[in-house]
């Protein structure tokens, strides 16, 4: 099994995906293991001391003034970590528990926050068991980092609360620890804290989002030349010297794609003399230009994710010098902002799918394809209400683009009073991601459908490639009106998975 080394100088996004997503282990490097105990001397240093530190031996949030005598203080971690894990609703996705557990000990092992070795070393233990705390959906606001999810993942380490064992039972956290062999950790000064502390559970979900995204995005492309084929447009519009006048470089990749995947078609362009186009319409012709501006927003949250990856996000934090400071940077506004974004443009790229799918359906649009793709247009119904579905997802797109991170909602007695909501932002990400797999399913259905159905012209070989991917995977051809509902669930499988992309790579070699 692959195997994942946490440091001091933070993780990669594959990192996060191997962990989170294939289950690899997690192992402490010995710099990581040197600098948790250095950091944690000078906690131990601060706790002897008279004077009160935030974080050590004060109360939190809104009850920092209290100054927390010694006998007290392990209690006030307990309690902090129990009266936080107070999230409300469905469970959230086993992936992204992993992803923000993992992410919480990446920060942990940068030796700022001061938390003990053996603590690191349980949550790698717990990742490495399989066991996954029960996190629910509502209960962060972005901001003091996402601290209900991340209290219940605290709680599993103290053997308290309810996780999933690694077969996928629910069951008490401290049966699950025990029959795997390890013990409840027992916090001591600012380790609950340090547990609570950080942007984990968005980062998490947005290097998963722009893992898929980078699937679709190619998969749109595809799309989108398969609809250009099935409506007999002009490849002209892709030829590389018409996007280097305009040099956004997300542009220029889905054009390119497109163009490799369209690449000895034998119906574009060249059929057009019995209804003359001077253009095609814009879904068609500005194809690169949505989907290319998609992916430059997908680049520029890339960066901020890896930046927020190189991070170490605590309050307070241990400095090299030996200072511990309050901050803000468990602030979440650099993700919530591009979380945010990545939704706009998922919405944006289905409607433009939508488009294009709505016009392969109309006859009066579709340059000589039967109505709606039917066998018999009147006794079948073809692809209608496949277009309804589609456009019911794209309707929910297009709320799902209306940003949380705007929505602040100030909390704990004022103290918190601007907050980032990057958890929501991430929420809703998670649902456009699938919904926008479901709506390119959608186009990529009534394309190959619609080239099938153009007798005696020769799609281009990639295309005819994606076509017998596609019928191969159990999403049938051309016919009479069936049960639609297989197929739609065929196609969109077919996409997540990342088999169109394969199916089309192997003809034009790999896409941008």
């Amino acid at each position: 099994m692959h195997t994942v080394v946490v440091g001091t100088t933070g993780v990669t996004a594959s990192d996060v995906l191997a962990v989170a997503r294939a289950g690899a282990r997690v192992e402490l490097s010995e710099e990581a293991l040197a600098a948790l105990a250095a950091a944690r001397e000078v906690v131990d240093a601060l706790a002897a001391k008279p004077e009160p530190v935030y974080g050590v031996s004060t109360g939190f949030g809104a009850l920092a003034t209290r100054h927390i005598s010694p006998e007290l203080r392990a209690a006030l971690q307990r309690n902090i970590v129990r009266s936080h894990a107070a999230g409300m609703g469905p469970r959230v996705e086993r992936e992204v528990v992993r992803a923000l557990m993992f992410l919480r000990l990446k920060t942990v092992c940068s030796g700022h926050t001061g938390v003990r070795p053996e603590v690191a070393r349980t949550m790698a233990d717990v990742l490495n068991a399989g066991i996954t705390p029960v996190v629910h959906e509502y209960g962060s606001l972005g901001c003091s980092g996402d601290l209900a999810p991340l209290s219940h993942c605290a709680l599993t380490l103290m053997g308290e609360g309810d996780a999933e064992g690694p077969d996928g039972t629910v069951r008490p956290a401290g049966e699950l620890l025990a029959e795997h062999g390890i013990a409840p950790v027992e916090l001591r000064e600012k380790e609950g804290l340090a547990l609570l502390n950080g942007t984990d559970g968005m980062l998490g979900m947005l290097v998963m989002a722009l893992a898929d995204l980078d699937t679709l995005y190619k998969s749109a492309d595809i799309t989108a030349a398969l609809t250009m084929e099935a409506l007999l447009g002009t490849d002209r519009v892709l030829a590389p010297e018409l996007h280097a006048i305009r040099p956004h470089p997300g542009q220029a990749a889905s054009a390119a794609n497109m163009l490799a995947v369209l690449r000895g078609s034998g119906l574009t362009g060249h059929h057009q003399d019995d209804a003359p186009r001077v253009q095609d319409a814009y879904s068609v012709r500005c194809a690169p230009q949505v989907a290319g501006a998609g992916r430059d927003t997908m680049a520029h949250a890339a960066l901020v994710a890896e930046r927020e990856l190189a991070a170490a996000v605590d309050n307070p934090v241990v400095l090299p010098d030996g200072r511990v400071e309050s901050n803000g940077n468990f602030h979440g506004a650099p993700v919530a902002y591009v979380l945010d974004f990545l939704a706009v443009a998922a919405a944006d790229l289905g409607s433009i799918a939508e488009r294009r799918t709505d016009r392969l359906l109309d006859k009066n649009r579709s340059h000589g394809l039967p109505p709606f793709l039917a066998d018999d247009a009147g006794v079948d119904s073809g692809l209608m209400i496949a277009q309804y579905t589609q456009a019911a997802l794209v309707g929910e797109l297009k709320r799902l683009a209306v940003p949380a991170s705007a929505d602040s909602i100030p909390s704990s007695a004022m103290q918190e009073d601007h907050v980032s909501m990057g958890w929501s932002a991430a929420r809703k990400l998670r649902t456009a991601v699938d919904n926008l797999a479901r709506v390119i399913a959608v186009e990529l259905y009534a394309a190959t459908r619609a080239i099938q159905l153009r007798e005696g012209l020769t799609p281009a070989p990639a295309s005819r490639a994606v076509i017998d991917a596609v019928r191969a995977a159990g999403v049938q051809g051309p016919g009479p009106d069936r049960y639609l509902s297989p197929d739609l669930a065929a196609a969109d499988a077919f996409v997540r998975a990342g088999h169109l992309v394969t199916a089309a790579e192997a003809v034009t070699g790999p896409l941008r």
